[in-house]
C-alpha cells in the first residue's frame, strides 16, 4: 500500500500522550508511600473509588485489538458483531453479585487464594499455571496489533516498536505499581474515546454526514439483521454473541486476575460493584463508535476495498486515518496515541497481575523474605514476564486476524478457569479430584476446538491478495464481481468450524458433566461455605445440608449443631 508519514504535529500529540504516561508512573514512585510495601505496589493500598477503578477496568480489557478489530470486522461481514453489546447486559449482573462478593469477602489478593480454600492447593496450582500461559500468549497479540500501525505511519521496524512499547510500561509499572496503573489507565482512557469520536466526526462528514453513511451501509446490506440462527457453527448469531459472549466476557471480567484485582482494591464491596456496572455504558460506547467507524470506512472505501492491497485486516483502519484523514493535522498522532494508549494499559495491567499472582501463589507460600525483598522481587518479575511478552508476540505476527485471534485464546484458555470458579460458587457437591478432572478435561477438548481451528486454517489459507468485489453501483455492469470459495470444513474438520464465542460457554458445559460424575463417584470434601455463594450456603442441590464449624474447622451436620 501507498505509505504516508507522520507530520511533525503528529509527532508532538504522540509523544505527548506517551510522556505522560511515563511521568504518571514516576509521580506515584515519589508520592504516598514510594511503593515500598507490597500492598501499596500491587493492590494500591486497597483505598481506590469505583471511578478510576471503573475506567482502569474498561481500559484493562479493551486493548489495540479492540480498537483495529472492530472496524475490520464490520467493515468485512457488517454489523452482526454489534450483537455482542447483548452480552453486557447479562455478564455484569453476574459478575457484580455472584463472582465480586465472594471474592471481596474472603479479602483475598490472589483470585487463585479462591482455588485452594474451594477445591485444594493442586488445583490452585493448576489454574495459576494455566493463567500465565494464557497472559503470555494473549499479550503477544496484544503487543504485535500496535507495532503494525507504528510500522506503516513511520517504516520503522515492527520489533523496535514492540521491544519500544514494553520498555514503557515495564518503567511506569515498576516505578508507580498498581496506584500508577489505574491513574494512567484513566489518562489513556480519554485519549481512546477521544480519538475513536474524532475519527467518527471527520470521517462521516467527508462521505456527506451521517445520514449518508447509513444509507450506503443499507444499500449494501452492512446493517445485518440480527441472526437468530442456533447452529453453533455460524460466526455471529443472537445466540452466539448473547449467550457464548456473556460466558466469555465472564471469564474476562469474573476471574481473570487483571479484571479481580481492580475490585479487591477498592475501598468497600459496593464500590467494586458499582465500578463494574459504571463500566457499562463505557463498554457500549465504544462497541457503538467502534462498529460505525467500520461502517464509515466501508462508505469511503466501497468502490475500492484497500484490501485488495493491504494483506491484513487488521491495517484497514490505519490505512484509512492516514491516507483519508491524514490532512487534518494531528489526528494520524492521536490515533497512534489511542492505539498505545489502549495497548499500554493492557500491557501494564497484566504485569501487575501477573507479578501479585506469581507472588501471592509462589513465592510467598514457600520462601521467607522481608516486606522489602518481596517488593523488590515483585518489580523483577515484572522485567521477566516483559522478555516473555516479547517471545510470544513472535507467534502473533503469523496470525491472521488479532481480534478472533485474542477472543480465540480467551475462550480456549479462560473457559475452563471460568468453570472452576462459577460451578464452585454455585454447586457444593463438586469436590476437588471433580474439579480436577473436569478443569483437564474440558481444557483438552475446548483447546482441540480452538487452537486446533487455528492451526487448521493456517494450514488451509494461504496469504495473498483476497478476490477483488464492489458494490454494483460502482461497476459499470449491473451486477457485482462473483466470488467463489471451497468449502475445507468436511467430515470431521467441521469442528473448526464452531464460533469462537462459544468457547468458554463450551468449557463450562463439559466441565459441570465431567466434575459432577467424577464428584459424585468420590468422596465429598469439607465445604467452606464462604467459598459459595450466599444462595446456595448450608446446602444444596446435591448431598447433606452441611456447613463448617468455625471454631473447630471439623465437617459438621447441620442437624447436630
Amino acid at each position: 500500500m501507498e505509505r504516508k508519514y507522520f507530520s511533525t504535529s503528529d509527532y508532538i500529540v504522540f509523544c505527548v500522550c506517551l510522556l505522560f504516561s511515563i511521568f504518571i508512573g514516576v509521580y506515584y514512585a515519589v508520592t504516598g508511600g514510594r511503593q515500598r510495601t507490597t500492598n501499596e505496589f500491587l493492590m494500591a493500598d486497597r483505598k481506590m473509588g469505583f471511578g478510576p477503578v471503573s475506567l482502569s477496568l474498561f481500559v484493562t480489557i479493551m486493548s489495540a485489538i479492540t480498537v483495529l478489530g472492530v472496524p475490520a470486522e464490520v467493515f468485512q461481514h457488517g454489523t452482526s458483531y454489534w450483537g455482542f453489546g447483548f452480552s453486557y447486559f447479562i455478564f455484569t449482573p453476574v459478575v457484580a453479585h455472584c463472582f465480586i462478593p465472594v471474592f471481596y469477602e474472603m479479602k483475598i489478593t490472589s483470585v487463585y487464594e479462591y482455588l485452594e480454600q474451594r477445591y485444594s492447593r493442586c488445583v490452585r496450582l493448576c489454574g495459576l499455571i494455566c493463567y500465565i500461559m494464557m497472559m503470555v500468549v494473549y499479550m503477544g497479540v496484544v503487543l504485535y496489533a500496535p507495532s503494525l500501525a507504528i510500522n506503516a505511519v513511520t517504516g520503522i521496524n515492527e520489533w523496535i516498536t514492540i521491544v519500544g512499547l514494553c520498555v514503557v510500561c515495564v518503567v511506569y509499572t515498576t516505578c508507580g505499581g498498581l496506584k500508577a496503573v489505574i491513574w494512567t489507565d484513566v489518562f489513556q482512557a480519554l485519549v481512546i474515546i477521544v480519538s475513536q469520536i474524532v475519527i467518527v466526526i471527520i470521517g462521516a462528514n467527508k462521505v456527506g454526514g451521517f445520514g449518508k453513511v447509513l444509507e450506503i451501509s443499507v444499500e449494501s446490506g452492512k446493517l445485518a439483521p440480527i441472526n437468530f440462527d442456533p447452529s453453533p457453527l455460524e460466526a455471529h448469531t443472537f445466540w452466539s454473541l448473547c449467550l457464548g459472549g456473556s460466558f466469555l466476557c465472564m471469564s474476562i471480567y469474573g476471574v481473570n486476575q487483571s479484571a479481580v484485582q481492580r475490585f479487591l482494591c477498592c475501598r468497600t464491596k459496593l464500590q467494586a460493584q458499582i465500578s463494574i456496572y459504571a463500566n457499562l455504558p463505557l463498554l457500549h460506547l465504544v462497541m457503538a463508535v467502534g462498529c460505525f467507524i467500520g461502517l464509515v470506512v466501508y462508505a469511503e472505501y466501497r468502490c475500492n476495498n484497500p484490501l485488495y492491497d493491504v494483506i491484513k485486516p487488521d491495517q484497514l483502519l490505519l490505512y484509512y486515518v492516514m491516507n483519508i484523514l491524514g490532512e487534518y493535522p494531528g489526528v494520524p498522532g492521536l490515533f497512534v496515541a489511542c492505539l498505545f494508549s489502549a495497548s499500554l494499559s493492557t500491557i501494564s495491567s497484566s504485569f501487575n497481575s501477573l507479578a501479585t499472582v506469581t507472588m501471592e501463589d509462589l513465592v510467598k507460600p514457600n520462601v521467607n523474605l522481608t516486606e522489602r525483598q518481596l517488593t523488590i522481587m515483585s518489580k523483577s518479575l515484572i522485567v521477566v514476564y516483559g522478555i516473555l511478552f516479547l517471545c510470544s508476540s513472535f507467534v502473533a505476527s503469523l496470525l491472521p486476524s488479532v481480534l478472533k485471534a485474542a477472543l480465540s485464546i480467551l475462550g480456549v484458555m479462560g473457559g475452563p478457569m471460568l468453570s472452576l470458579f462459577f460451578l464452585g460458587i454455585f454447586c457444593r457437591h463438586i469436590n476437588h479430584k471433580g474439579a480436577m478432572a473436569g478443569f483437564v478435561i474440558s481444557m483438552l477438548v475446548v483447546s482441540w476446538v480452538g487452537f486446533g481451528g487455528i492451526a487448521f486454517r493456517l494450514n488451509h489459507f494461504t496469504p495473498g491478495k483476497p478476490p477483488l468485489y464492489m458494490e454494483a453501483s460502482c461497476l459499470t455492469t449491473p451486477t457485482p464481481i462473483p466470488t467463489t470459495q471451497v468449502n475445507i470444513y468436511t467430515g470431521v474438520n467441521v469442528v473448526y468450524k464452531i464460533s469462537y464465542m462459544w468457547f468458554a460457554g463450551m468449557s463450562v458445559v463439559v466441565f459441570a458433566v465431567v466434575a459432577t460424575i467424577v464428584s459424585l463417584l468420590t468422596d465429598s470434601d469439607p465445604i467452606d461455605d464462604s467459598t459459595l455463594h450466599p444462595v446456595v450456603r448450608h446446602g444444596g442441590i446435591f448431598g447433606p445440608k452441611q456447613i463448617v464449624n468455625e471454631s473447630e474447622n471439623k465437617l459438621c451436620d447441620e442437624t447436630t449443631l
